[in-house]
C-alpha cells in the first residue's frame, strides 16, 4: 500500500509541476471520484509549490476547491441518475479497486440520513466520506443550490488547511 501510495504522490507532483493550476484542478477532480487519490497530498504539494513563490495560494486554492466541486457535483448526479441498487451494485463490483465497501457505503447513507446538509459540509473535511457523501445526496435529491453551497464552502475549507498546511511545511 506505501508502494501504490508512493506511486500517486509522484504522479500527482509530476502532473501539477507540468500543467499549473489546470492540473491541480484535475487531480482534485480525480480525488473525488477514485478514494485512493488523497487530496492530503495533492494540496500540500500545491501549497509548498506556493512556498517556492511559484504559484499565489488564492489560485491554488480556487483550483483544488474548483476540481472537488466539480468532482462532488458528479458523483452528485451519478447518485441521482442511478440509485441506490445500481450504486450497491457498482460498489460490490469495484469497490475494491478504490478502496471503497459496502460498509463505506452505508455508513455515508446513514450519516445523510441522520444529518443531512450538515454532513455535506462537515463530510469534506473526513476521508471517503469526502467522496461518497455526494452519493446519498443525490440519491435523496437534495436541491442542487444548496448541495453546492455546502459543498463549496467545505471543500473550500478543506483545500485552504491543506494548502497551507504545504506553505508551512515547505
Amino acid at each position: 500500500m506505501a508502494h501504490l501510495i508512493d506511486q500517486i504522490r509522484v504522479i500527482i507532483e509530476h502532473l501539477i509541476m507540468a500543467m499549473g493550476l489546470p492540473g491541480i484542478t484535475l487531480v482534485m477532480f480525480a480525488e473525488n471520484l477514485f478514494p485512493p487519490i488523497p487530496s492530503e497530498l495533492v494540496m500540500p504539494f500545491a501549497g509548498f509549490v506556493v512556498g517556492q513563490g511559484k504559484a499565489d495560494f488564492l489560485s491554488v486554492w480556487a483550483a483544488g476547491t474548483l476540481g472537488s466541486v466539480v468532482g462532488a457535483v458528479v458523483l452528485y448526479y451519478l447518485g441521482r441518475w442511478a440509485d441506490e441498487p445500481i450504486v450497491r451494485r457498482f460498489v460490490r463490483l469495484f469497490g475494491k479497486w478504490l478502496l471503497l465497501s459496502e460498509a463505506d457505503l452505508d455508513r455515508a447513507l446513514r450519516a445523510f440520513a441522520r444529518h443531512g446538509e450538515a454532513i455535506v459540509f462537515f463530510g469534506r473535511l473526513i476521508p471517503i466520506v469526502r467522496s461518497l457523501i455526494s452519493l446519498p445526496a443525490g440519491m435523496q435529491r437534495m436541491p442542487m443550490g444548496r448541495f453546492l453551497i455546502f459543498t463549496t464552502l467545505g471543500a473550500g475549507i478543506w483545500t485552504a488547511v491543506l494548502t497551507g498546511v504545504g506553505v508551512l511545511l515547505g
